[in-house]
């Protein structure tokens, strides 16, 4: 472990793009965080590229004091051979579970997809559509297992058809929505897997005429600051993006200051923000 004489007063960010809304808001939380503790941050840009996010973590070896890396690319096992043990590396979003093989942080995905259920269950729907983010990624695996999990304690059965996948985007999203709203017997409300899925819902739903929240409500994931412009605005589950940026700091920090994290996996709270886009049933299933 490094003592506090060969620090650099340097943390590093690896994070898969630079500009992007959701993880601007995760390095808000981090970059307030280090100031706080009289750190500086460094930031680099792995471009979803396994090859340069094992390049850039070897370079940044020398230079900064840990490393924290938001959606890596690389397993559990390759990020602890990518790094010294003295080297301190928190994960923040794991694309894939890690084994507790390195420290990380998340939201209560599986959590956020129930309250997300629960919400339109006890606004009268039982036909509820799904339309999620890439097969495979752990908060995708984490939000379904919440799905299922609500219908199945409700009582609910799960239609197959009533699932779809889709990639993160409003324009996958408006595709997806649209084959729900076309099925013969098209779900009353649908959750997406991200705001942006659920906004691409919404604009499926005003392509075909329909009302929302009357003829379909909408429910999102992240509360994304374009959550609250879209019309009608929209009912999500909040992430605590900037607290979890916050919780990555303090786990280098304490990595940095002892052998091992007091808890090495974090999930941070979620929380349901009821809008304009959910409201009972207008037909009743």
């Amino acid at each position: 472990m490094s003592t506090a004489a060969s620090r650099t007063g340097l943390l590093a960010v690896v994070m898969p793009l630079g500009f992007d809304i959701y993880f601007g808001a995760i390095l808000a939380g981090v970059t307030d965080a280090a100031y706080e503790q009289g750190l500086r941050v460094s930031i680099a840009s792995t471009r979803h590229e396994h090859a340069r996010e094992v390049q850039l973590l070897a370079q940044l070896f020398d230079t900064t004091d840990g490393a924290l890396v938001i959606l890596p690319e690389q397993s559990g096992d390759e990020l602890k051979r990518a790094v010294s043990d003295d080297y301190p590396v928190v994960v923040i979003d794991p694309l894939v579970p890690l084994g507790g093989a390195v420290p990380s942080v998340a939201a209560e995905n599986r959590r956020g997809a129930r309250q997300a259920i629960d919400h339109l269950v006890m606004l009268g729907h039982r036909r509820i559509g799904v339309i999620s983010g890439p097969p495979g990624w752990m908060a995708v695996e984490e939000r379904r297992a919440g799905w299922r999990e609500a219908l199945d304690g409700l009582g609910i059965p799960v239609e197959p058809a009533l699932f779809v996948e889709a990639d993160w985007e409003i324009g996958p999203g408006a595709d997806a929505a649209a084959q729900l709203l076309e099925l013969d017997d098209p779900p009353t409300a649908i959750f997406g897997f991200n705001d942006a899925i659920a906004i691409g819902a919404l604009k499926a739903a005003g392509e075909r005429g329909l009302q929302v929240p009357e003829d379909v409500s909408i429910v999102g994931f992240d509360d994304l600051p374009y959550a609250t412009i879209v019309t009608p605005p929209l009912t999500t589950i909040r992430q605590p993006l900037a607290e979890i940026g916050r919780a990555g700091v303090r786990l280098v920090l304490q990595l940095l200051d002892s052998e091992r994290a007091e808890t090495p996996q974090i999930e941070m709270p979620t929380r349901l923000v009821v809008r304009e886009s959910t409201g009972p049933p207008r037909r009743v299933v």
